[in-house]
C-alpha cells in the first residue's frame, strides 16, 4: 500500500477505557455486593450497562473500533489469570463455590485466606494482582468474560476488538507461588501457557473477532537475550495457528528497543507503538527495520497518561513521517485511558481558560478521531480545530500561572549543602534515641486512620453550608482526641493525629499549594474500588502558609507521647498528581521540596520531634529503562534531602514507601539519608527486610506486619511471626513494628483489632528478645 492509500486508510481506535463510569457507578455496585446491599445479578446488569455507554460513547464520537475485554471488576491481570485457569491453590475451593466471590478473594483475601500480592503497574500508580505460579502451575482456557463482552460489542453494531495481557508480559509480572523457590522463572512456563492463549484467541474468532490486540507493555524495560527469545517464540507459535484473528501486538509507556526487531519480524499482522515523548524513539527504530510492510501500525500519539492537550500539529508531523512505513496506520493514544479521568467538561471550578488546556479521556478521543481525519481527509478537513489547539496552547504558554520568578529564583539559589544533614546518621540516631526515649522494637502506624462517613460527611456539610468552620474544626478535634486515646491505650509508642481533616494525601497539600489545580470529578483508578483525584500540577509551586502545623500541634497537646508530623514527599507530589510537561521534572520537583521544606521547619518550630515524609511513589516513578534512572534518582533522591535537611539532629525523620518492587532502589532508599523507613511487606513475606539487609542498609526500617489491603484481621501471632522474620535481617534495635501502610481505607472494628495484635506482637517478640 502506498503512503496516499495508507493515510486513506486511516482510523480512530484506543487500547482501553476508564471502568468507573461518571458518576462511580462501578464502585459503588462492587462496595455495595460486599456488604450485602447489592445482588449479584444488580452488579452484573451495572457491569453491562457500563460497558454498553462506553462503547455507544467511543463509536459516537467517532472512533472506528472500539475495545473489549478491558473492562474489569478489579485487575484486568488478575482477569489474565482467570482466564488461563492460574488460581492459587488456596483460593480454589472459593472459585469453585462460587467464581465472582472467589475472584474477590482473590483480590482482597478473607479472614482466613491471604490475598494475591498486589504492587504497581510499570511506573503508573495503578495496582496490579500479582500471578502467582510455579513448576507444578497446570493452565487451562477460560474465555468466557472476554467472549461475553466481544458478543455484547457486536450485538450493538460495533467493530470489536478484543483486548488481552499479552502472555509474555503475563509471565514476566508473575512471581514463583508460595513455597516455590524464590529463583523460579515464570517465563519457563511459555510452553505450557501458549497452548491456552491460542485456544482462548479460537474461542474469540468463534465469536466473531476480527482483530485481537495482545499488551506486551513489558517489552519495553531492559530485557535479556532469554526473554526477547520468549517473545520470539511466542508470537512465532501464535502467529502460525492457523485458527486465530489478526493479531495485534501493543507496546507502550517507552520505547521497544530491542524487542522492536523481534516483533516486526514476527508473523503477526500489527504493531501498536507510543510516540509520545517518552519513546520518541520507536520511530527512528521502526524505520531501522524497514518498518512494516503489509502490516497494520497503531501509532499512539496522544498521551494517554497525562492531561493536557495534544499539539496537533506535532502530532500530525509524527504520523505523516509513518506513512509508508506499514501497509495501514491508525491513530491512538500512547496506551489505554484507564490513567486518566472520563471528562474534563464536567469541571465546573476551573477557570474556564484553564480548562482549554486539559483533555481527559473524552476529549482525548476527539482528539484521536480528530488526528485520524486530518491523516485520512488532509488538514483543510480539521482546519478549524487545528486553529483553535494552537490558540490552546499558546494560552497556555503564555499564562502567569506558569511562571512565578520568585519561586524560579529561589530553586535557582538552592546549594548541594541545602540537601545534607547537619550531622551524620550515627551522631543523629544517638541524639534521637536519648530525645525520645523509645523501647526496642517501637510501634507506630503509617499516618492516617480510617476515614468514617461520618468524617465525609463533615467535609460535605462544610462544602455545603450547612456546618460553618468553627463547627467542622470541633468535628475534626473530637476525631482526633479519640484516635490520641485509642493509640494511648492500645499502648502504641509514636503517634498519628490520624490526618481527619485530609481527603487524599496529596490533594490536601495540593489544594493549598499556588500552581496547583483540583478537579471535582477526575477520579481515576488506583486498584479496585480505590479511585483518587489526581490534582493538576499546572505552575510553579509556592507554600502561602503553614499546611499541617495546627492539627500535629493540638495532637501533640494531647498527649506525651511523640506525635508523627505527617507530610507528602515531592515525588509523590508530582507522580500523584498530573504533573507539568513544560519543563523537566526535576525542576518542578525542586520547588515542590523548597514548599514542603518550609513546613517541615514550621512543624519542628512547633515541638514536633518525629516528622514523616511519605514518597511511597518513589519506585513507581523509576524509569523503565534502566539507562535513565540514574538521572531521575538523581533529583528524586535530592528533592527529598531538600525537605528533609533543615531540621535539628535530634528530630527524627522518618519516610514511607508502599506496594512497589523496592529491590531495585535499595541505594536510592539509602540515599533519601531518612533516619527512619516504613515499608510494605507483609504480603511479599519480608522480602523488602532481606533485600535491605542484602544492600547493608544502616538505619532504621519497620517492615509492615499487618497488610492494610485486606479486611482480614491478622492474629498476633501472624504478625509476631512476620516480625521475626523482620528480625532475622534487621537488628532489634533498628527494627519498627507497623501496618504496612496508612489505614484510610480500614473500618474501625478491623483496625482496633488488627492494631491491638500489632501491639501484642512486639510485647511478644520484646520478651523473648530480653529472655534470650
Amino acid at each position: 500500500m502506498t503512503a496516499k492509500s495508507a493515510a486513506a486508510a486511516a482510523r480512530a481506535t484506543v487500547y482501553g477505557y476508564p471502568r468507573q463510569g461518571a458518576g462511580r457507578e462501578l464502585k459503588k455496585a462492587i462496595e455495595g455486593y460486599w456488604k450485602g446491599r447489592v445482588t449479584a445479578e444488580a452488579l452484573k446488569e451495572t457491569a453491562t450497562e457500563l460497558r454498553r455507554s462506553t462503547w455507544q460513547r467511543l463509536a459516537a464520537a467517532g472512533v472506528h473500533e472500539v475495545p473489549t475485554g478491558d473492562f474489569s471488576y478489579y485487575d484486568h491481570v488478575l482477569d489474565t489469570s482467570v482466564m488461563v485457569g492460574a488460581v492459587p491453590r488456596r483460593h480454589r475451593s472459593a472459585v469453585d463455590a462460587d467464581a465472582l466471590d472467589g475472584y474477590f478473594a482473590m483480590a482482597r483475601g478473607t479472614q482466613d485466606v491471604a490475598p494475591l500480592e498486589m504492587t504497581k503497574w510499570f511506573d503508573t500508580n495503578y495496582h496490579y494482582l500479582v500471578p502467582e505460579l510455579g513448576p507444578d502451575t497446570v493452565f487451562s482456557a477460560d474465555s468466557t468474560k472476554q467472549v461475553a463482552e466481544l458478543k455484547e460489542a457486536l450485538a450493538l453494531g460495533l467493530a470489536a476488538r478484543p483486548v488481552l495481557v499479552g502472555p509474555v508480559t503475563y509471565l514476566l509480572l508473575a512471581k514463583p507461588a508460595p513455597g516455590v523457590a524464590a529463583d523460579f522463572e515464570p517465563l519457563t512456563l511459555l510452553d505450557r501457557l501458549l497452548p491456552v492463549y491460542a485456544s482462548v484467541l479460537a474461542d474469540l474468532r468463534a465469536a466473531g473477532a476480527e482483530w485481537v490486540q495482545l499488551d506486551e507493555p513489558a517489552l519495553v524495560q531492559d530485557r535479556t537475550a532469554a526473554d526477547l527469545n520468549a517473545a520470539e517464540r511466542a508470537y512465532r507459535d501464535l502467529g502460525a495457528l492457523t485458527d486465530r484473528p489478526k493479531l495485534l501486538v501493543a507496546s507502550y509507556f517507552d520505547r521497544l528497543g530491542d524487542a522492536l526487531p523481534v516483533l516486526a519480524k514476527a508473523p503477526i499482522d500489527g504493531l501498536a507503538l507510543d510516540f509520545t515523548d517518552a519513546a520518541a524513539a520507536n520511530l527512528d527504530a521502526l524505520a531501522a527495520v524497514g518498518g512494516l510492510p503489509g502490516k497494520r501500525l497503531v501509532a499512539g500519539v496522544v498521551n494517554g497518561r497525562n492531561i493536557w492537550i495534544n499539539d496537533l500539529e506535532k502530532s500530525l508531523a509524527t504520523l505523516g513521517t509513518l506513512l509508508g512505513l506499514a501497509d495501514r496506520v491508525d491513530v491512538a493514544a500512547s496506551c489505554s485511558l484507564l490513567h486518566v479521568p472520563i471528562d474534563a467538561a464536567a469541571e465546573r471550578d476551573i477557570d474556564p481558560q484553564i480548562l482549554r488546556w486539559l483533555a481527559f479521556a473524552q476529549q482525548k478521543t476527539g482528539e484521536i478521531v480528530t488526528l485520524a481525519k486530518g491523516l485520512a481527509q488532509g488538514t483543510d478537513t480539521i482546519a478549524a480545530e487545528l486553529a483553535a489547539n494552537r490558540a490552546d496552547l499558546a494560552s497556555r504558554a503564555g499564562s502567569a500561572i506558569t511562571h512565578d520568578p520568585a519561586v524560579r529564583a529561589r530553586a535557582a539559589a538552592v546549594t548541594d549543602a541545602d540537601g545534607r544533614r547537619s550531622q551524620p546518621y550515627t551522631e543523629r540516631a544517638t541524639a534521637q534515641r536519648a530525645h525520645l526515649g523509645l523501647p526496642l522494637l517501637p510501634t507506630t502506624t503509617i499516618g492516617s486512620f480510617p476515614q468514617t462517613t461520618e468524617l465525609r460527611a463533615a467535609r460535605a456539610d462544610l462544602r455545603a453550608g450547612r456546618i460553618d468552620t468553627a463547627g467542622y474544626e470541633q468535628r475534626i478535634e473530637n476525631e482526633i482526641r479519640e484516635v490520641i486515646s485509642f493509640q494511648e491505650k492500645t499502648g502504641i509508642d509514636v503517634l498519628v493525629h490520624g490526618e481527619p481533616e485530609r481527603n487524599d494525601m496529596v490533594q490536601y497539600f495540593a489544594e493549598q499549594l499556588t500552581g496547583y489545580l483540583a478537579t471535582q470529578h477526575g477520579w481515576v483508578q488506583s486498584y479496585g474500588t480505590r479511585y483518587v483525584r489526581p490534582p493538576v500540577l499546572a505552575g510553579d509551586i509556592s507554600r502561602p502558609e503553614p499546611m499541617t502545623v495546627r492539627w500535629t500541634s493540638y495532637a501533640n497537646s494531647l498527649t506525651e507521647r511523640p506525635v508523627k508530623g505527617m507530610l507528602t514527599g515531592p515525588v509523590t507530589m508530582l507522580a500523584w498528581s498530573f504533573v507539568r510537561d513544560d519543563q523537566p521534572l526535576g525542576d518542578t520537583a525542586r520547588q515542590v521540596a523548597l514548599a514542603l521544606r518550609d513546613e517541615v521547619n514550621d512543624l519542628e518550630e512547633a515541638g514536633t520531634s518525629v516528622i514523616q515524609v511519605d514518597e511511597p511513589a518513589l519506585r513507581e516513578t523509576l524509569p523503565l529503562r534502566s539507562a535513565d534512572r540514574p538521572a531521575y534518582l538523581d533529583w528524586a533522591t535530592e528533592s527529598f534531602r531538600l525537605t528533609t535537611s533543615g531540621v535539628r539532629p535530634d528530630t527524627q525523620i522518618h519516610t514511607h514507601m508502599c506496594y512497589a518492587e523496592f529491590g531495585d532502589i535499595v541505594q536510592a532508599i539509602d540515599d533519601l539519608d531518612a533516619d527512619v523507613i516504613s515499608l510494605e511487606a507483609a504480603r511479599s513475606h519480608m522480602q523488602v527486610a532481606r533485600e535491605l539487609a542484602e544492600h547493608g542498609y544502616p538505619r532504621e526500617a519497620g517492615p509492615g506486619v499487618y497488610d492494610i489491603h485486606s479486611p482480614r484481621v491478622p492474629s498476633a501471632d501472624e504478625a509476631a511471626a512476620l516480625l521475626r522474620k523482620g528480625l532475622e535481617a534487621i537488628p532489634a534495635e533498628r527494627l519498627w513494628v507497623n501496618p504496612d501502610c496508612g489505614l484510610k481505607t480500614r473500618g474501625w472494628p478491623e483496625t482496633r483489632a488488627s492494631l491491638e495484635n500489632l501491639v501484642a506482637a512486639a510485647r511478644t517478640v520484646r520478651g523473648e528478645l530480653s529472655a534470650s
